[in-house]
């Protein structure tokens, strides 16, 4: 039966409202206010929900509808106080930063700015007088920064996804400690209009979700792909995916585990059809020791240098000890030292750009460990320079990098990265792909290739494995829903094979499909015709009365094609 345009326009508004509702009771039930810098007023954020479900009855276009994100504190969004961490720094933006207005073009709404390591100054997410962000698994350990606040709103399932920002890895490391995905886009694809620079000339607005699909979504409304006038990229030479990875002594000194994660995670690539190959790592660490060591620290300086300097001559209190150092020390470099250290920059990009000569990426750990609060406080210095050993290079060498989970160790999520040459960033997508835990589901009906609801496995990156049939133990029965489908039952003795497709997806893509689907259907174990049995989509009996037994037409595309 069709619903009327009364009862679509209902549940437009119902299911877009309610998902606002249990974002806001979910910031109550994890009781982490160091996330927040500023959150808007939940009935603000409905009265927008509200208005964009009207709008998506109307019949207009808007392809975020409804899903929800944060953006980081020093990303201007209209009607919050930008503070990049720093309360005393705080002004009204009169617009939201690009970034921001386009996905709220696209219907995303966004519930508020994030908490970071001030003026974006850190990979440890511990720099503010908002408070430490704890890690969304170990409170006692970090979350990663400057971006901490975006990645364990997602990490923490209150939004769907979040903005940070990266400049020495924010937009990664962060993602690598709370177990989601984070996109570090080529420099300059997206706009970085209405965000206070760190360092303006490598600065990157990122995006995290917990998925690689939801990222890619979030991105693809965000990116200008003419921001930057370069020649297209060389076509690549046929043949498997080539990964790049250093020799192990390279790594350095790694947390407990981690060398064995990274190399599993090598050898799932590997697996999946991936050429590995051995470069030298070391112009990229080189210039990773350079960012904070050498001249180009000067930028932080530049960007909010002057605000800092007075700040101290007022007394202000809301300064990070750390960050004042590292800001006010810039101030002092001499201008030659910029010149040698850009000299040497540039050799150790042609260096590293010819050991990744036609490799389609280097794959490293994201951070060499996993530190406490307790040990960032003790060193916050130290520990700060080991988490970019892997990071910092890729800005200066104008790289683009995705960073995707990869296990577990002891329990807390383990991750590594994919780093490519300019513009790329689709195809370290591509391979990222195939680092993703994934699972596999049966389909019989409005899933199918080419079906209604099929639109919903794609958006989660599921990929089609193959087509085959149940075991002969099922019945088929034809539904009274919108859209049609079938419903699958169990009946052993008198059953028959039924038409399947198989699917793969990554595994928390299961756990967002399962939370939506309604009633009559249910997930259970299928048999398929060689015996084994996978994840898949069943129906309750009670829902079969008066539906017609369409088994002998032996799967549902016969069935709608008769």
């Amino acid at each position: 039966m069709n619903l009327t345009p009364n009862r679509k326009e209902h549940r437009e508004m119902s299911t877009i409202v309610s998902r606002v509702r249990a974002a806001y009771a979910r910031i109550e039930a994890v009781a982490r206010p160091e996330i927040w810098i500023d959150l808007r007023p939940q009935a603000e954020v409905e009265s927008e929900a509200r208005a964009i479900a009207d709008r998506v009855t109307a019949g207009e276009q808007l392809p975020l509808a409804g899903r929800l994100f944060a953006a980081k504190g020093n990303i201007d969004v209209h009607g919050l106080p930008t503070t990049a961490g720093c309360p005393s720094y705080a002004y009204e933006p009169e617009a939201d930063a690009p970034v921001v207005a386009r996905l709220r073009a696209a219907g995303a709404i966004v519930l508020g700015s994030t908490n970071l390591d001030q003026f974006a100054t850190g990979l440890v997410g511990t720099r503010s007088p908002y408070g430490a962000v704890r890690n969304a698994h170990d409170p006692a350990r970090i979350s990663g920064g400057s971006s901490a606040g975006s990645a364990v709103a997602v990490a923490l399932g209150i939004v769907d996804f979040a903005l940070g920002t990266d400049t020495a890895g924010s937009g990664r490391v962060p993602a690598a400690f709370n177990g989601i995905v984070g996109l570090k886009p080529t420099r300059g694809l997206v706009p970085t209009a209405g965000v206070v620079p760190a360092c303006a000339s490598i600065d990157c607005v990122t995006v995290f979700a917990r998925t690689l699909p939801e990222a890619e979504q979030a991105l693809s409304f965000m990116a200008s792909p003419s921001a930057r006038d370069l020649p297209p990229l060389p076509q690549r030479a046929p043949g498997p995916w080539r990964i790049a990875v250093p020799p192990r002594d390279q790594l350095g000194e790694l947390d407990e585990g981690w060398a064995e994660a990274y190399e599993a995670a090598v050898e799932q690539l590997r697996s999946a059809g991936a050429e590995i190959r051995t470069l030298d790592l070391t112009p990229f660490t080189e210039a990773a020791a350079m960012l904070y060591q050498g001249a180009f620290v000067a930028e932080r300086y530049t960007a909010v240098g002057s605000f800092v300097d007075k700040a101290i001559a007022d007394g202000a209190a809301d300064l990070d000890a750390t960050v004042t150092g590292i800001i006010t020390r810039a101030r002092d470099l001499p201008a030659h030292q910029l010149y040698t250290d850009q000299d040497h920059l540039t050799a150790l990009r042609t260096q590293a750009l010819s050991e990744l000569a036609d490799a389609d990426a280097l794959l490293l750990p994201t951070t060499p460990g996993h530190p406490t609060l307790a040990e960032v406080a003790a060193d916050p210095l130290g520990a700060n320079a080991r988490l970019g050993r892997f990071t910092n290079s890729t800005n200066l060498f104008d790289l683009a990098a995705v960073a995707v989970p990869s296990g577990k160790v002891n329990g807390l999520p383990f991750g590594v990265m994919l780093i490519g040459p300019t513009f790329t960033d689709d195809r370290l997508a591509r391979i990222a792909r195939d680092l993703e835990p994934s699972v596999q589901l049966a389909v019989v009906g409005a899933h199918l290739t080419g079906q209604p609801l099929n639109p919903q496995l794609l958006s989660l990156g599921a990929r089609l494995d193959r087509t085959t049939t149940t075991a002969p133990v099922y019945r088929l029965h034809a539904l009274a829903t919108t859209p049609p489908k079938p419903g699958l039952v169990h009946v052993g003795e008198g059953g028959a094979e039924i038409e399947t497709e198989v699917w793969r997806l990554p595994a928390e893509g299961l756990g967002r499909l399962l939370a939506a689907l309604p009633r009559p259907m249910t997930l259970g174990s299928v048999q398929l015709a060689d015996g084994t049995s996978i994840p898949g989509f069943l129906c309750e009996p009670a829902a079969l009365e008066n539906a017609e037994d369409i088994t002998t037409y032996g799967g549902w595309r016969p069935y709608l094609g008769s």
